[in-house]
């Protein structure tokens, strides 16, 4: 009987360890991709982001860091060298400034 336990406890350590990995390695990609706003620089952002008129799409989700944006529908800008060199694009969702890594459509910042 204590036998059986220990294998089946075996057996499920096996099968989730690739899951807890994935999760971990995708956690890191986020915060490891680039550069993003940074605190004393995202008041002038906020500005340049209004002074620019840029549409906000609403989305019927909560706008948070890791959320995925919808495909379509959506427009994406360049992030002016001013505010720092940064691999990602921004936009406006839901009345919010977010920063998205352009692949996977992420959000990697809310800028408040």
């Amino acid at each position: 009987m204590r036998n059986s336990i220990l294998a089946i406890a075996a057996i499920a350590a096996v099968i989730t360890a690739p899951v807890a990995a994935q999760a971990q390695s995708e956690t890191v990609a986020v915060v490891r991709d680039g550069p993003v706003i940074a605190v004393e620089q995202r008041p002038a952002f906020r500005e340049y982001v209004v002074r620019e008129r840029v549409p906000t799409y609403t989305i019927p989700d909560r706008v948070i860091v890791g959320g995925v944006l919808p495909e379509a529908g959506i427009t994406y800008y360049d992030v002016p060298q001013t505010y720092g060199a940064t691999p990602y694009r921004y936009t406006v969702v839901n009345g919010q400034t977010v920063l998205v890594e352009p692949r996977s459509r992420r959000i990697v910042q809310v800028i408040e």
